[in-house]
Order: C-alpha cells, then sequence, then structure tokens
C-alpha cells in the first residue's frame, strides 16, 4: 500500500519505491530505502511528516505516494 494511506503513528516498513528513476534517486538520498522503517508524525494541508532514520522529512502527498509499505 502507498505510504499515504498508512495510519498514523503506526510503524512500517518500505517495500519499494516507485516513480521515475530521477525521484527514486532523490528519496534514497533522503533515506527512503526498501527496508527502512518509516512511520507519519503528522499531516498538514496534504503534506506529510514523516520519520525515517530519525529525521522528519515534509513531503507532498504526489512524493509520499511512490513510497510503497
Amino acid at each position: 500500500m502507498p505510504l499515504t494511506i498508512a495510519v498514523l503513528g503506526e510503524e512500517n516498513s518500505i517495500k519499494r519505491i516507485g516513480g521515475q528513476p530521477e525521484t527514486r534517486k532523490f528519496l534514497e538520498n533522503l533515506g527512503f530505502v526498501p527496508g527502512a522503517s518509516v512511520r507519519i508524525v503528522n499531516e498538514i494541508s496534504g503534506n506529510i511528516i514523516v520519520s525515517v532514520k530519525e529525521s522528519r522529512i515534509a513531503l507532498s502527498r504526489e512524493m509520499a505516494s511512490k513510497i510503497m509499505v
């Protein structure tokens, strides 16, 4: 399922990253790699704040939909 429909505060494991090669590389550089643990911290006006590798990162809903958990 895409990260956008994950439950707020629930710990999830990344299964795969979709999208164009540039998008996948960008997300990998931020720490979104298969097997990594990710958790939605908050959702503000369509943007999602996630915790990955002990960092908090804000993603647009479109970008978050490319992350499968």
